[in-house]
Parts: C-alpha cells; sequence; structure tokens
C-alpha cells in the first residue's frame, strides 16, 4: 500500500472514532446540565443525588448493560442509570404504574438526550415483571415496598451471576421494625439474608440502599 493509501486508510479509521468520542462528550455536558438545572426539583418518591451516584457507579464499575427499574417515578433514577449504561453500551428497560409520572419522566429523559437508552413501560409492576424475559445483571427496585419480597423473587432466576440487585429505602438497621420511609422492608432484608447465592451490603449515604450480588446460580 502507498502512502496515500495508508495515510486515507488512517484518516477513514480516526474520524468516526473522533466523532464518537465528541458525542459522548455532548451528551455528558447534557445530562450534567440537566441534572444540574433539576438538582432542587425532584419529588414523588425520586432518590436523592447520592443515590443516583451510587446507581451510576455500581453500573460502570462492573460494566453491567442490562438493566431493569422497578418504579420509575419521574425519572431521576433512571437518568442516572441510562447515563451509566451510555457508558457500557447498554440500555435500562423502566416501569411506572402511574401515567402522570410515566409521562413526566419521559419528557425528562428527551430533555437530558438519554432515550435511546430507555424504554420506559407504563405497566402494573406486579403483572409486567413476572412476565419479562430477561436476563439482566443490574436492577434498581424502587415501588410498593410490601412487594419487595415478590418482586425479588420474580426477578432473581432473570438475574445473571454477577449481576446486582439493589432496592430503595432499605436498611439491616431496621430489621424488624417499620422505620419512617421503609414500611415493610424488614421481611425483604431477611429474604435477601437468608438467599445463599446472595452477597448483600447496605449504602447509608441517602435514602438507604441495599446491593446484593449474584455469587452462584
Amino acid at each position: 500500500m502507498n502512502s496515500r493509501l495508508l495515510f486515507l486508510s488512517f484518516s477513514l479509521a480516526v474520524v468516526p472514532a473522533t466523532a464518537v468520542a465528541q458525542e459522548k462528550t455532548d451528551l455528558d455536558a447534557r445530562v450534567q446540565q440537566f441534572l444540574d438545572e433539576h438538582r432542587w426539583s425532584w419529588r414523588d418518591a425520586n432518590v436523592p443525588t447520592s443515590d443516583g451516584q451510587a446507581l451510576y457507579d455500581l453500573i460502570v464499575e462492573n460494566g453491567y448493560t442490562k438493566a431493569l427499574e422497578i418504579g420509575t417515578s419521574t425519572g431521576h433514577s433512571a437518568i442516572w442509570i441510562a447515563w451509566a449504561l451510555s457508558k457500557t453500551g447498554g440500555k435500562l428497560i423502566t416501569i411506572e404504574i402511574d401515567e402522570g409520572r410515566y409521562r413526566q419522566a419521559v419528557q425528562h429523559f428527551e430533555e437530558a438526550g438519554l432515550s435511546a437508552y430507555i424504554d420506559a413501560r407504563l405497566a402494573d409492576a406486579h403483572e409486567l415483571v413476572p412476565a419479562l424475559p430477561g436476563p439482566f445483571d443490574f436492577v434498581f427496585l424502587d415501588a410498593d415496598k410490601n412487594w419487595y419480597t415478590q418482586y425479588f423473587r420474580d426477578v432473581l432466576p432473570k438475574l445473571e451471576v454477577g449481576g446486582c440487585f439493589t432496592a430503595h429505602n432499605v436498611s439491616d438497621r431496621w430489621r424488624g421494625r417499620r422505620g419512617r420511609g421503609m414500611r415493610g422492608s424488614g421481611g425483604f432484608v431477611e429474604e435477601l439474608r437468608n438467599t445463599p447465592n446472595l452477597e448483600t451490603e447496605f449504602i447509608m449515604t441517602g435514602g438507604g440502599l441495599s446491593v446484593s450480588y449474584k455469587r452462584a446460580p
């Protein structure tokens, strides 16, 4: 190959890579701007920023790509999850039963530039979660607390070994109690503790986050 053809071949290889890098940089700036502008406006049982960052870190550090969220609310946690998935090449399925919150979430996803990484579904998670085929390698649960154990049982067989199941408003400090915001989570914590193929830890910097890794089939 002569030098001119070699130069053209090199140029064609480099330009797309540069364009992709710039696109990712632009997306990062767009998401960060969206989060900064909305930092103090998240209500409707959305997660605090510290928990959103924790979810982001878990996905990026472990390279997860097949994510499920049960309980979208208006989309704060999904934005953090999808932003992380934009780094790993993954996608999120998120489920919300309330139509008003669902529509707000979809609008937020568009504003943040993350719609391509999110499959948002308006549905009853009690019915949809058991029907989803999976597999998943990352799950975030933030829905009706008295159904946590059942969601966990429905999803665990579809969670890949090495995958991570996280749940919000959960702490081992509330075992056997009904703490404010953690109502009904005591039985769920016991379920986590009694599942032999799980390794569970708790992050208490925000609203209380259980993080369970599936270590064996």
